[in-house]
Order: C-alpha cells, then sequence, then structure tokens
C-alpha cells in the first residue's frame, strides 16, 4: 500500500472554498491515475473527480465548481473546491493506481465540513 498523504481539509460555510492536496511517491505520481473520492454519513463512496495525463473527470455533483491538477514539483495531485454546498459534506479520500478499473492504493481521509 502505498502512502498517500491528504490535507486541507477543515470546515467552511457555504459559498466558501478550500484546497485539498495529497501527495503520493514520486514512482506512483509519474504514472498512475489519481482520483478524489468522498463518502458522506450513511452515503457511498462517491469518484469526485480524476485526472491521468490530459484526462480529467468531474462527477456532475461537483463540475464547474471544483478543479483537479497535478502539481509535478511536489508530487502532488490538488482539488480547489469553490462555491461549497452543504452537500460536499464528506470524508474525502485520495486514491491512486487502477486495476482494471478499481484503484487500490488510498489515502487515509480528510474530513471536509461545510455549513449552511
Amino acid at each position: 500500500q502505498a502512502h498517500l498523504v491528504e490535507s486541507g481539509g477543515g470546515s467552511v460555510q457555504a459559498g466558501g472554498s478550500l484546497k485539498l492536496s495529497c501527495v503520493a511517491p514520486l514512482n506512483i505520481f509519474r504514472v498512475c491515475e489519481m482520483a478524489w473520492w468522498r463518502q458522506s454519513s450513511g452515503k457511498g463512496r462517491e469518484l469526485v473527480s480524476k485526472i491521468a495525463l490530459r484526462k480529467i473527470f468531474y462527477s456532475e455533483s461537483v463540475k464547474g465548481r471544483f478543479a483537479i491538477s497535478r502539481d509535478d514539483s511536489k508530487n502532488a495531485m490538488v482539488l480547489q473546491m469553490n462555491s461549497l454546498k452543504a452537500e460536499d459534506t464528506a470524508v474525502y479520500y485520495c486514491a491512486a493506481c487502477t486495476d482494471r478499473d478499481s484503484f487500490y492504493h488510498w489515502g487515509q481521509g480528510i474530513q471536509v465540513t461545510v455549513s449552511s
């Protein structure tokens, strides 16, 4: 299991912004697809966004509000979250590397709380 380190979570009011970062080992960061997932209380895990080379995906629920990017200087995947809503409240997980479309490296998760 690779060591993925998430940071940047916290609490914010609706309409505010947060930036999440996930630092991965260089060998992972260079070759693997990476993604942000989230899980809110009582719900299953949801794919928020993923990035692989030049391909980017956003779920419909965050499209236009969130932006995913890679910071090559820090081996980090970044998720800029703007116009946050209460329904964005969840534990956010960084994930890397896929095998048959399933991610197999996961971070510990980081809490994001949006108050309305």
